[in-house]
């Protein structure tokens, strides 16, 4: 029996607390708040205003969606191929190009795995797309306004182009064309092989790994539910795999039109400058080779970080983490690089002609890094890590399926009665199972008790294979007082009225001052904790059944004495199998038969064992005849007889006519009109023979004991029904009452 000291919040309950606080918050601040409040809200979080219900709700109304802003982009990207362009616009565009292309590359270095950025393909063609609608746009300007100087097409083309280009246009084209080679030569034509060969293995691997779910389905390794997410994650790797394959030609590409306008830019704006406007070659090569630079630059460095950011994406297929965390961790993760590096670098440093001070600078802090990791070796990922305190760890996944057999939960209010070594409910939990084995020859699972403050205060629930099958309420610090012969004109103590929980009799919560007062009235009272274990021993009575199990059952085989055991292994699995007697076992304690007596059951199932063919209802009916001197012991009465109900012949034949089915598939199919007679019947029956002090049973014939035991499982669980050939011989009976 496990006994956690106390149990996580629910969400709901979280959820209820943040509201509650963010609502007292609200009201102490006034109205003097108010404002500050919704601008310090605001700047915390400006997507407020896209919410509904936010301070700017009557301006949403008015705004279109996200997927209308996006099909109104696109349109714009393809107009600005057709439509020219303002300097000032085109200085927006260019900016926001060169931000974005930043921000991709930023996102790319920072994702954990590649899945986190599936929009990516789609970025790039949008990204591609509007590079080349600015160069179209710069173009235009360049070669219709470029005589009128630098600034011509807007203030950022002209920045660029006289930053790299200085005083000297022959410096400034090389260094240009060496940038246009880095990127169309080595990041994109890499990041382009790179993205092809990743979706051709990953889509040659994708049968295997499809097996693979299959068969951590098929092994019950994984449910339903975690399979169809490893599906559907697999097939968005396939979709975007293939679909950066694609959009790696759209990069790379992308390149080539750029080296084309850079040329067309140059060879067009000579031409123009010459001919249309009587410029010098000389004036005109440095104002349009100036700003085809210019526009090169800003079109081709977010070209270059976009290809960058592609590369980055499709590489992280293999690893898990951030760049930064993967880099760090497998570069510095081992002494002896580092004191490689260090020792050459320093030898670097003495050679002759060599700059001295920065090998050695780099040999120092390579020789510090490896002196580190040198004290403080790599260690073992799967291994914990003895010098730092224990982290909370998460559950393991398989600890999720395991279902406790018995369950009590208890509110907050209950608690003292749970808590400590020497708790009430827990002493008296063991003494149950201690009579429970005794009485039914059968040890009940641990009862686990768990507080639960999702509960009211004073409420608790008892529950089967976590489902609730009972619940009720106690006051800790008062005494239940019951009376259930309890009439109006009778004298009545003060305190709360309720029901006793168990056998659901008036009662009232009184002061323990008043216990004595109460008995002397007649009452019967009982602490809380009683009240609870009363309870759950009802409880278990009712579902003795469903506890024992398949595990239960062996391990009742095997604490059988060693003499016994030539009988269990003659008996299973050669005549029958284990979980036929289980189901036996079951049946009898089902209706609270004592199975302490195993030797006897098992030789009649070895007796009986060909009727195991025609059920189990028939074989534990053979069974029940071998033990009726034990059954009619613990019905006999203190008049040292059995009192006995009878059915009349009448009913007696309806019910056996209207019984179909064969084996263990007969039911009752009596006609509703009728069943409604025979418990009204009953129910008239019982409150007869209430008067007696006694608790008769119900005798029928061995064929229609099972459909009557049906009916009265229903309306009176706790009274017994026998057959006439279960009744032991030497057994006084007595008849009190007949059902006509």
């Amino acid at each position: 029996m496990t006994m956690p000291t106390s149990s996580p919040p629910s969400q709901p309950s979280q959820t209820l607390a943040a509201d509650t606080s963010a609502k007292s918050a609200s009201q102490s601040g006034g109205v003097s708040r108010g404002l500050g409040g919704q601008l310090a809200t605001l700047l915390r979080n400006p997507f407020i205003l896209f919410k509904t219900g936010g301070p700017a709700s009557s301006l949403t109304a008015r705004l279109p969606g996200t997927d209308i802003l996006l099909a109104l982009g696109v349109i714009l990207l393809i107009s600005i191929l057709i439509v020219p362009l303002p300097t000032m616009i085109l200085d927006l565009g260019l900016s926001l190009s060169i931000t974005s292309s930043v921000l991709i590359l930023m996102v790319a270095l920072f994702l954990e795995r590649p899945l986190d950025f599936t929009s990516f393909p789609t970025l790039l063609l949008l990204t591609t797309m509007f590079r080349l609608s600015l160069e179209v746009a710069t173009t235009r300007l360049i070669l219709s306004h470029g005589n009128e100087g630098a600034y011509a097409a807007g203030h950022v083309v002209a920045s660029f182009g006289g930053f790299l280009m200085g005083n000297d246009v022959v410096i400034g084209g090389i260094v240009f064309c060496i940038l246009l080679v880095v990127n169309f030569m080595v990041i994109t034509k890499g990041s382009g092989r790179i993205a092809e060969v990743s979706a051709r293995f990953f889509l040659d691997a994708m049968p295997g790994k499809q097996m693979a779910i299959d068969a951590d389905l098929a092994s019950g390794a994984i449910n339903e539910r975690v399979a169809r997410g490893k599906r559907k994650e697999l097939e968005e790797e396939s979709s975007f795999y293939g679909a950066m394959d694609g959009a790696a030609k759209f990069v790379r590409n992308d390149a080539i039109a750029g080296i084309l306008i850079t040329a067309i830019n140059i060879l067009g704006g000579l031409t123009i400058g010459v001919l249309r406007h009587n410029m010098p070659i000389s004036e005109a090569a440095q104002t349009f080779t100036t700003l085809t630079i210019g526009d090169g630059l800003v079109s081709q460095i977010p070209a270059l970080l976009v290809s960058l950011a592609a590369g980055i994406v499709v590489t992280k297929g293999g690893t898990d983490g951030s760049a930064d965390v993967t880099l760090f961790r497998q570069l510095g993760g081992n002494a002896k690089p580092l004191a490689i590096a260090a020792t050459l670098s320093a030898v670097f440093a003495l050679m002759p002609g060599l700059p001295a001070f920065p090998f050695l600078m780099i040999s120092i802090a390579a020789g510090v890094g490896a002196w580190v990791r040198y004290k403080t070796p790599k260690r073992n990922e799967d291994e914990p890590d003895l010098t730092q305190p224990a982290a909370p760890t998460t559950q393991p996944i398989t600890e999720l399926l395991k279902i406790d057999l018995l369950r009590l939960e208890i509110g907050f209010g209950l608690l003292p009665l749970a808590s400590g070594d020497d708790a009430q409910i827990t002493r008296q939990i063991k003494a149950l199972r201690r009579k429970m084995a005794t009485d039914m020859g059968f040890i009940t699972p641990s009862v686990r008790i768990q507080d639960n403050i999702q509960l009211p205060t004073d409420r608790y629930v008892i529950k089967l294979k976590e489902i609730d099958i009972a619940s009720g309420e106690v006051r800790p610090n008062h005494l239940l007082a019951i009376c259930p012969t309890h009439k109006d004109g009778q004298p009545t103590l003060p305190g709360e009225k309720t029901t006793e929980p168990s056998f659901h009799l008036p009662a009232i919560w009184i002061d323990p001052n008043l216990k004595k007062q109460a008995t002397d009235q007649g009452y019967t009272v009982v602490d809380p904790v009683t009240v609870i274990i009363t309870h759950l021993t009802e409880s278990i009575s009712q579902n003795l059944g469903d506890l024992l199990t398949y595990t239960a059952t062996q391990a009742l085989l095997d604490d059988l004495p060693a003499e016994e055991q030539k009988l269990v292994n003659d008996l299973i699995p050669s005549q029958v199998s284990l979980s036929t007697v289980q189901r036996v076992l079951q049946s009898l304690l089902q209706e609270r038969i004592s199975i302490r007596d195993l030797p006897t059951i098992l030789e009649s199932i070895q007796e009986g064992h060909a009727l195991a063919a025609k059920g189990i209802k028939a074989l534990t009916a053979h069974v029940r005849i071998r033990l009726s001197r034990q059954i009619c012991n613990s019905y006999v009465g203190p008049s040292g007889c059995i009192s006995m109900i009878t059915l009349s012949p009448d009913w007696e034949n309806n019910i056996l006519n209207n019984t179909v089915g064969k084996g263990d598939d007969r039911t009752l199919a009596m006609p509703p009109a009728m069943l409604d007679r025979f418990v009204t019947a009953l129910r008239q029956t019982f409150d007869q023979t209430a008067t007696l002090g006694e608790m008769p049973v119900i005798v029928t014939t061995s064929a229609t004991r099972d459909s009557v035991r049906m009916i009265v499982d229903r309306i009176r669980p706790s009274v017994a029904v026998m057959a006439q050939a279960e009744i032991y011989p030497r057994t006084r009976i007595r008849t009190v009452a007949t059902v006509s």
